[in-house]
């Protein structure tokens, strides 16, 4: 399945339900457990206020498109953006996307999302929030190279 034809797929599933396009299987995501969602709300909250006074704005939620991996469409924790708003939750113009680690997802988040993170031109930075302990890599790009830097204790 391609990105083109699970965005029409997923039009039809209900709204509680969170999918994922991973190398063209849909994958339906486990809901986030409480400790994780509080992250991810402190997380939006502080990069809202940071990006409206550019006119941007960060949200949870939203599926990230990139024309180099049409198969592949993750809804990272958080997304910052700038621009009108999207007609359909998709967005092709992230300059921010922040991934909290599960258990659960870590080796995905960790791996193959940061690969496909890689591949969208308007991104400038990538966050992995550590949830188990005080840990945070940021991924940053500079013209086409990427350098990581790991903050806490």
């Amino acid at each position: 399945m391609d990105g083109a034809e699970f965005r029409h797929w997923a039009e039809s599933r209900p709204d509680e339900e969170r999918w994922e396009l991973l190398d063209g299987d849909p994958v339906l995501m486990a809901p986030p457990r409480e400790a994780h969602q509080r992250i991810v709300m402190n997380l939006a909250g502080r990069l809202d206020a940071l990006a409206e006074p550019r006119g941007c704005r960060a949200m949870p939620g939203l599926g990230i498109l990139s024309a180099a991996q049409d198969d592949f469409v993750p809804i990272p924790d958080v997304v910052v953006r700038c621009g009108p708003p999207l007609p359909d939750g998709y967005a092709e113009d992230p300059l921010l996307v922040a991934e909290v680690l599960s258990p659960s997802t870590m080796s995905l988040d960790r791996g193959r999302k940061i690969d496909f993170y890689r591949t969208v031109p308007s991104l400038q930075v990538l966050l992995i929030v550590y949830s188990d302990e005080v840990r945070v890599e940021v991924w940053r790009r500079r013209g086409d190279d990427w350098s990581v830097q790991a903050l806490g204790p």
